[in-house]
């Protein structure tokens, strides 16, 4: 076939098996910066992609350059109008790590429920007496708000309201009331959701259009006893309006896997919360997802090299970028 496909960041074998078993050449990547991409991608055909930057300067290198398969769901590291500009599909794999972030969100409901990240610290250091002072809360009958009922929302619904008896609302402005499952409620307005829920867990796409647009007037809007939860996008949250709601106990708590920076500077003012629980942006990063992850990506590439249309695609290019 004489395919070359770059991967600049690493990945599972299966991923790199699954192309070689096709005829694929696999290039590994010298680094994840936009100058090395671009200068690695000039004889390449594809690019795995996983969170490194892919700016216009980037796919105006490859000259080759086909199609981009996108591991993971995101794709806002990805200069999407470029590539349809240039005829480079951009392909995702949007069923492969659903599950795996919805268990995620409901771990976190969990933890921030039973105080399980304080309780764990106060236990090490000796402070017995803070079983008394620190009381959890049950979820059975806790209302949760889902904001986004795609893949991932739909599925935290599913488990909140069928294993952890909770009544679970959701809005989204781009799905029909009648379109809901059957186990979440749809709510009227976005501030119905915030207002009403004990628990709000966001499952938005990141980007211009919902950058900060959960901020001060949400929390304002929740329930002193409330908690946040964000394994979206960073952006989707105005932080220093978090961190000013959860100084001052306009809401009970937070839950982050994602930050307005990435990775976020060591002074950052959450770091020195204790109502707050975080962790690197790795929601997805279970072996199962890294597995589906890897093969979707892997097969949107295929599927555009031998000239199909992908599964999941991003963009339509209105011409192929012929080899």
């Amino acid at each position: 076939m004489g395919y070359k496909v770059l991967i600049p960041q690493e990945i599972l074998d299966e991923g790199k098996d699954w192309l070689r078993a096709r005829g694929y050449e696999i290039k590994m990547g010298s680094g994840i910066k936009a100058d090395d991409i671009a200068r690695d991608v000039v004889d390449c055909d594809a690019i795995l992609a996983r969170t490194a930057p892919f700016p216009a300067r980037v796919l105006e290198a490859g000259k080759k350059l086909r199609v981009i398969g996108r591991h993971g769901i995101g794709y806002d590291n990805i200069d999407v109008a470029k590539a349809t500009e240039l005829g480079i599909w951009v392909t995702n794999a949007p069923e492969s790590n659903a599950g795996s972030v919805a268990e995620f969100a409901m771990g976190c409901i969990i933890a921030l429920a039973r105080n399980f990240i304080r309780s764990d610290r106060e236990t090490r250091a000796g402070n017995w007496s803070i079983r008394d002072k620190m009381v959890g809360t049950d979820l059975e009958g806790k209302v949760l708000g889902i904001a986004g009922l795609g893949k991932i929302g739909r599925r935290l619904a599913r488990k909140a309201s069928l294993g952890m008896e909770m009544k679970v609302i959701g809005y989204d402005p781009y799905l029909a009331p009648e379109a809901f499952p059957e186990y979440a409620t749809p709510v009227a307005t976005w501030e119905e959701l915030f207002a009403s829920s004990d628990f709000i867990s966001l499952h938005m796409p990141g980007g211009a259009k919902n950058r900060g647009i959960v901020g001060r007037k949400e929390f304002f809007l929740m329930k002193k006893t409330a908690y946040l939860i964000n394994a979206s996008r960073g952006d989707v949250v105005n932080e220093a309006e978090l961190v000013e709601a959860l100084k001052k106990g306009v809401i009970a708590g937070a839950a982050l896997d994602v930050f307005a920076q990435e990775p976020p500077e060591k002074d950052n003012p959450l770091f020195s919360l204790d109502n707050v629980f975080l962790t690197p942006h790795n929601a997805a990063l279970t072996r199962e997802a890294m597995v589906r992850m890897a093969l979707g990506a892997a097969q949107g590439i295929d599927e555009v090299l031998t000239g199909g249309r992908p599964t999941w695609p991003v963009n339509e290019p209105a011409a192929r970028r012929e080899p």
